[in-house]
């Protein structure tokens, strides 16, 4: 694991969004040392059971190293492309970047891609409130199926008590290659990645993928009879929805996408891409044997994949090695549509999360209508646009910059046509909206459904649950009044399918968020399956105006509007660089 280091400390002021009129630009010469440094490079690796192909690692691993920062400070962490032809960028999956526009890791949005033998210095703020459990990972084509970590915010007042934590990192291995998978799911007609092959668990993984057996080893968590462990769940899968248990242990779920809840006792889990939780385990005083499975498996998919990982009682005793079961120890629950939905609260000390606007306080309702269109290449569309590598030809932010906000979205087109500009297909806000944002699953060209975890860039939003049809707001609001949870803030939520098939068209499931509008930046709000953002799953959203979204000086940031840029190093040159957090600058909470 690596910890980093805090270089700058936080100052809170009562503006309602950040200044970035301190930011400064700064060589980052040989006197700077960054926090972290990630090296990404594509080599052979050969995963569970299958044969060695090309595989994008970190620090020439997969996954790659946990980083483990604290909040209210401010990071830098290097990322060098050593990859021979490839783009790259690097994404924090959770966090704002609201303080670092141009840090958030979205070649389509925010930021050029780093070229190939260039390096690119991320900042990272963390606020007070944010503590929890993340993960980063590259957001150019298919590359995060392997090139991801884990990334650890700590906190000085952890508001639970455990003996150690854990981390689960979940993810999907394809026998197929990144280029090859991406080429087929652009091509017309269509070619399928295929289905999961294995579920890996912290890189290791066997048991079975559509009935063919899989024996290599497993993962092991190791224990000690009679200790609270908290068990960090991270969602790191390309694919797959993931229902897991652990034989003869129950867990209690304490936080979800960075917010902390109220205890709440599961004896399982269903994850899905993007998504994580921690969960407090409390280990057997007696145990009756060495070692418990832990049982994954894939939902909502044609074929079944399943993996295994062991509770590992053992030690201190030499590492043993351990294989799938003989027969299955669990019976895990099908599909559950609506997980934890209306159940979970948020954490009574949580300022993070102190107050949600009401109904009456909503001023624009969005509904994100997403729908499989099969005209020539299968794509994904939201209110009728995609958004893929061939639209834009340049980050949205970039862009704004470069043609002095003459192609800011219009709010009037965008209030005429369900929330999105259709000539610029962004989704405009304004600073202090409280939007209800609809996302709305309809019956694809051939009638098929599926689903989809919707992840959220710039902000987290209070998740309202979800359900089949559609939406309406006043009998939500009614099962709210008459649950045992309250609405918690999180970054990705799931998206279900109600049946298999319906009319092309036809509304059939819906997820609700409400979102108050309070940091300005291009945040992108997209599902997280990767086969489905390449194929245009994926939205822009550009909260505030052009005066506000837009605060850097152009002259500042030049080196970041140029692919190539001055922004990036390589062997020959230092990045000239700006430090947007330089002032220290920042608003409580988000």
């Amino acid at each position: 694991m690596i910890f980093l280091r805090n270089v700058f400390a936080v100052a809170f002021f009562l503006a309602s969004y950040l200044s970035l009129t301190a930011a400064k630009t700064t060589c980052h010469n040989e006197t700077f040392i960054p926090d972290a440094i990630l090296r990404i490079t594509e080599g052979n690796l050969a995963q569970s059971c299958y044969p060695s192909k090309a595989t994008v690692l970190v620090n020439g691993t997969s996954p790659g190293p946990a980083l483990t920062i604290k909040q209210g400070y401010t990071y830098w962490i290097r990322v060098y492309n050593d990859m021979p032809i490839k783009n790259l960028t690097m994404h924090w999956h959770g966090l704002s970047m609201a303080t670092s526009p141009f840090s958030d890791g979205t070649p389509l949005a925010a930021q050029w891609p780093i070229p190939a033998g260039k390096f690119f210095d991320y900042e990272i703020h963390v606020p007070i409130g944010m503590a929890g459990t993340y993960f980063y990972h590259s957001h150019v084509g298919f590359q995060a199926v392997s090139c991801a970590g884990p990334l650890i915010v700590e906190e000085n007042n952890v508001p639970y008590k455990y003996d150690e934590d854990k981390i689960v990192f979940l993810q999907d291995v394809f026998t197929k290659d990144d280029s090859t998978i991406e080429a087929g799911l652009i091509s017309s007609p269509l070619v399928w990645s295929g289905e999961t092959s294995m579920i890996l668990v912290n890189g290791k993984g066997a048991g079975s993928a559509n009935g063919t057996a899989c024996n290599a080893s497993l993962a092991a968590l190791d224990v000690q009879p009679g200790k609270t462990y908290r068990l960090r769940f991270i969602g790191s899968t390309a694919l797959t929805l993931a229902s897991l248990a652990i034989e003869g242990h129950d867990m209690t779920v304490i936080e979800v996408d960075g917010s902390y809840t109220e205890p709440h006792k599961t004896s399982f889990l269903q994850i899905a891409t993007g998504q994580r939780y921690s969960v407090l385990l409390t280990t057997k005083s007696k145990p009756e044997k060495s070692a418990y499975y832990m049982q994954i498996e894939s939902r909502e998919r044609p074929t079944l994949t399943r993996s295994f990982a062991v509770l590992n009682y053992g030690v201190p005793s030499p590492p043993s090695i351990f294989y799938p079961p003989p027969s299955l120890p669990l019976t895990l629950p099908n599909i559950t549509r609506g997980f934890l939905d209306y159940e979970l609260k948020p954490h009574h000390a949580n300022k993070h999360m102190a107050r949600m606007p009401t109904a009456a306080e909503v001023t624009r309702t969005i509904t994100m209508t997403v729908h499989q269109r099969v005209d020539g290449p299968t794509m994904w569309i939201q209110n009728s646009y995609p958004w893929t590598e061939s639209f834009p030809q340049e980050p949205y932010l970039v862009s704004l910059y470069k043609n002095n906000a003459s192609n800011f979205p219009s709010m009037d087109r965008a209030l005429a046509n369900h929330g999105i500009d259709p000539v610029t297909r962004v989704f405009p806000a304004q600073i202090g909206e409280v939007l209800e944002i609809i996302i709305q699953n309809t019956g694809a060209d051939r009638m098929g459904l599926d689903v989809h975890p919707f992840h959220a860039h710039g902000a987290h939003y209070w998740d309202l649950g979800s359900g089949n049809g559609t939406y309406n707001q006043s009998a939500n609001e009614a099962v709210w009044a008459n649950s045992t949870g309250k609405p918690i803030k999180r970054d990705t939520s799931m998206l279900y399918r109600y049946a298999t098939t319906t009319g092309n068209g036809t509304a059939m499931g819906w997820r609700a968020w409400r979102l108050e509008v309070t940091r300005p930046g291009v945040w992108m709000i997209h599902c997280h399956i990767i086969q489905h953002m390449i194929m245009g799953m994926q939205t822009v959203w550009v909260m505030g105006n052009a005066e506000e979204v837009m605060k850097a000086d152009r002259l500042e940031v030049e080196g970041y509007l140029t692919y190539g840029g001055d922004v990036l190093g390589d062997e020959n040159r230092w990045p000239s660089v700006v430090e947007f957090m330089s002032g220290g600058n920042w608003t409580d909470g988000q």
